[in-house]
């Protein structure tokens, strides 16, 4: 079975991430961002070698998004950042292998994922790890 774990942000984590100060939020140094991207590199290549990778994506920052709602049957287009603080997803992994219970210890180990010290996010730290249905009536809960 595959499974999706989604990562999320927001604006200010993004721009916090590339350096900038946000607010009460120091931005993170060139160090601080490789250490992260070292750990998710080894995350990755630890799943590629046990055959459980799939694949892998992070996505562009909020301000780069755009959401299409329907309003009165018309759809409405609004371009990011959106004004409330509002998480989004940040990135993914798609993994396949045995179990759901499988799939999150894998999630669970992106809880160490390095930090500055005393960095915050906008929101509490979290991933959703979901099965990807291939077909109708392929996953029942």
């Amino acid at each position: 079975m595959k499974y999706m774990i989604m990562l999320y942000g927001s604006q200010r984590d993004y721009d916090t991430l590339s350096g900038k100060d946000s607010g009460d939020r120091p931005g993170w140094t060139a160090e601080e961002v490789a250490a992260m991207h070292e750990f998710m590199g080894a995350w990755n290549a630890e799943l590629a070698e046990s055959g459980e990778f799939v694949d892998a994506r992070g996505l562009s920052a909020p301000v780069h998004a755009r959401r299409v709602e329907l309003r009165d049957g018309v759809p409405v287009v609004t371009d990011g950042p959106y004004a409330e603080t509002q998480e989004v997803i940040a990135g993914y992994t798609i993994v396949e292998c045995a179990s759901f219970d499988r799939a999150t210890e894998i999630a669970a180990r992106l809880a160490r994922t390095p930090a500055p010290e005393g960095a915050t996010l906008d929101h509490a730290w979290y991933v959703d790890v979901r099965p990807l249905d291939d077909g109708p009536g392929e996953f029942d809960a």
